[in-house]
Order: C-alpha cells, then sequence, then structure tokens
C-alpha cells in the first residue's frame, strides 16, 4: 500500500536544504528506507510530505523506499520486526539490512535533516 502522506510537497524548497539533499544523494544506491506512517496521523501528514520531497530531490530510486502503512493501532507490515511503536517512524538499512540509523516521530529535526545529519556522523566519518 502506498501512502498518500509519502507523495512529496511541491512547495519543499530543496536549494534550502542543499545539505541534507547532498548527503542523502551521495548514499542513494546504498541505503534503503523503511517508512512506517498512516494517511489518518497528523505527526505523518505534517512530516513526511517534505521528507518524500527530499528523497525526490536526492534522486533516491523507488526500490529504495519501502512505504509500510499502519492502522490505527499502529499495527502493519514489520512492525515487530523492527520494534516500531510511533510514527512516523524511518528505519535506514545498509545493503547488508544492517540498521544504520532510525527516525522516530518525536525527534525535534525533521526526518530528512536528522537522517542526513546522523548518515553523514555514521557514514562519512567512518
Amino acid at each position: 500500500m502506498t501512502l498518500e502522506t509519502m507523495r512529496p510537497n511541491p512547495t519543499w524548497d530543496s536549494a534550502a536544504y542543499e545539505d541534507t539533499v547532498s548527503t542523502l544523494a551521495a548514499h542513494r544506491d546504498d541505503l534503503t528506507y523503511l517508512v512506517w506512517g498512516g494517511d489518518w496521523c497528523k505527526d505523518c501528514r505534517a512530516l513526511l510530505p517534505d521528507f518524500a520531497a527530499a528523497l525526490e530531490a536526492a534522486d533516491i530510486p523507488d526500490d529504495r523506499i519501502e512505504e509500510l502503512a499502519v492502522d490505527t493501532d499502529k499495527q502493519g507490515p514489520k512492525v515487530d520486526d523492527y520494534d516500531v511503536e510511533y510514527i512516523p517512524s524511518v528505519v535506514v538499512l545498509d545493503d547488508d539490512g544492517t540498521e544504520v540509523t532510525r527516525f522516530v516521530e518525536s525527534e525535534s529535526l525533521p526526518p530528512s535533516v536528522y537522517l542526513a545529519e546522523q548518515i553523514e556522523g555514521i557514514l562519512e566519518t567512518a
């Protein structure tokens, strides 16, 4: 199922997030994004369209983004496998299937900014 909330925000300004887009783009072929959300969820409606726009601006291939819809009880695909409790949640995996980082709804930064900073700190300093 595709999440309506993962439709890119057409007014999102990629130029204002140049560093974020650059970091995401630098790893476009070696990271996968698992995105849990619900179109009924106000936090998802607020955060995911901009995240989707950042992924689009970074030319992340569609096969590197997996949208996982949950119901109002926050039950859905792979929820138990990845210990997802809150939405939106984004788990970033490397090609070995190892979790690199994750965004959970309560972070103080937008998903794209938070994840790009985490990716940069973890992968680009390793």
